[in-house]
């Protein structure tokens, strides 16, 4: 079964079917980029987020579907599906990046009214919110639909297809407001949707977090009565009475998602819920149990050190006959660089490549495109006169060669003006440049540090380390003057 993790890093654009190679490298190192041989490379279960059309993306394969999705939260045609939403696909996939789905699967993971807790911070890129009492992570990853996450308000009703993190919060993937224009794909019969770990059971309702569930009137699918009890997570969808939720429907939650299909290969995403564990070579993602084995590769991670909780990873493996699966690939789906500004220059639609700010971004049949808009956007759509946001992984290709491996790229309706930042580590700085994406910045008398003086950075990479830093500038010449240098807060060296 095993497909290399790499060989999906082609130049096959997110709505695209244009091909190209590169020679690229993830994680720690390792070889270029071979041309798949387009055998068979996996049969089972595909869980993820989609991350786009034509049939439809998920986890970096292209599947071809009927079109149909099975689900009843008002969603039953692919066309209804918006990037970000986390799908499950049963079918096969091939090394070439193309695959055949038998079935399709959406399910919100939650669905009410929205209370913003935190608003957008442009500093951690993060926001809280909470829907039906259980608190909500927005990240950079995230994709919004419907209002600009700087924009989110409470009172607006809202679906969020994500993750539940081990303290019962969870995070966000997609976050998706019921508009005047997006009324019509939400669940009619059943209003809000809750999922969670029951508490305080009484034997005609309970609790999840705060919030009440009266069950009494619910049709239990998936779940015996005998099985409903403290401990047990489950999903309610039902409307709401006062504080109260009537469920009318009760079923195991989304963890179901991450079952054995019928063949037993597997390739699902989420974050690290249990540490890895070196006395037992094992980890848990999803509440999946994963073995980490020395055949195990890794990729956008140094080693099994680097699997901590919380951070969001891609596990290709097979499940085992105890539910656990052995991996055979772990891949970081977690961004650790971004650069934004625009327009996109030097486009290179073959290889599926562009420039931002002198940052070569190359995008994958992993990288998600949108906007503010429900627009389900192409490669194309970067051509565009706007600026992009983009959110990445820093990568280098065989002949050293640094670019940044998009995951999310957000276009604004904002006209460039000719300003850029990034955020990235210092991987060399010499007299008045410094190289941070494998762009050369230049240090003038005007340059600002903040957070960090110039001797200081300066000595963190005499020493050998790669400070992170976020950078603003501009273009002065033939050269990319910096005008703030930061050093982040969260530099792990």
């Amino acid at each position: 079964m095993k497909r290399q993790f790499r060989n999906r890093v082609l130049g096959l654009a997110a709505g695209t079917v244009a091909f190209g190679v590169i020679s690229a490298c993830g994680g720690a190192g390792g070889g270029g980029l071979d041309i798949a041989d387009g055998g068979i490379r996996g049969t089972g279960s595909s869980v993820g987020p989609v991350s786009g059309f034509g049939s439809v993306f998920v986890n970096g394969v292209k599947f071809s579907t009927d079109r149909s999705v099975r689900g009843d939260d008002g969603i039953d045609q692919e066309g209804q599906l918006v990037v970000g939403m986390i799908l499950r696909v049963e079918g096969e996939w091939r090394a070439s990046g193309l695959g055949d789905a038998e079935s399709v699967e959406y399910d919100d993971t939650l669905r009410g009214i929205m209370q913003v807790v935190s608003p957008w911070d442009p500093i951690s890129k993060t926001a809280t919110i909470r829907i039906l009492e259980q608190t909500v992570r927005i990240d950079s990853q995230t994709v919004v639909k419907g209002a600009q996450v700087t924009d989110l308000s409470g009172g607006d009703f809202v679906r969020m297809s994500g993750w539940r993190l081990p303290n019962g919060e969870f995070r966000a993937s997609y976050l998706g407001l019921r508009t005047l224009d997006n009324s019509d794909d939400f669940d009619a019969l059943n209003e809000v949707e809750l999922e969670g770990v029951v508490s305080d059971f009484t034997g005609t309702g309970f609790r999840i977090g705060s919030q009440v569930v009266n069950y009494s009137g619910a049709m239990l699918d998936g779940l015996a009565p005998a099985s409903l009890r403290d401990g047990v997570a489950v999903e309610v969808e039902g409307y709401l009475s006062g504080g109260t939720l009537m469920a009318q429907e009760l079923r195991p939650d989304d963890a179901r998602r991450y079952r054995p299909a019928t063949d037993n290969d597997t390739e699902f995403v989420g974050p690290v819920s249990a540490a890895y564990n070196q006395a037992t070579g094992t980890l848990t993602v999803n509440g999946v149990p994963v073995q980490v084995t020395s055949d195990t590769v890794f990729d956008g991670l140094t080693g099994p050190g680097d699997l901590v909780q919380g951070v969001l990873v891609q596990v290709d493996g097979r499940f085992e006959s105890d539910g656990s699966v052995t991996a055979e690939e772990i891949e970081s789906r977690e961004a650790d660089s971004e650069v934004q500004g625009g327009p996109a220059q030097e486009i290179d639609s073959n290889l599926s490549q562009f420039k931002i700010g002198g940052v070569l971004v190359q995008v994958t049949p992993l990288t998600i495109i949108t906007d503010d808009d429900d627009t389900r956007l192409s490669f194309g759509a970067l051509e565009a006169n706007s600026e992009l946001e983009i959110d990445g992984i820093e990568r280098v290709s065989d002949n050293g060669q640094v670019f940044l491996e998009a995951l999310k790229i957000e276009r604004d309706d904002d006209s460039p003006d000719d300003s850029f930042e990034l955020a990235g580590r210092v991987s060399e700085m010499v007299g008045d440049r410094i190289q941070v994406l494998g762009v050369e910045l230049s240090i003038t008398t005007d340059t600002e540090f903040d957070a960090i003086s110039r001797g200081e950075l300066q000595g963190l990479v005499d020493e050998g380390k790669r400070p992170k830093v976020e950078v603003e500038y501009g273009v002065s010449g033939s050269r990319y003057v910096i005008d703030e240098i930061e050093q982040e807060e969260d530099n792990d060296d």
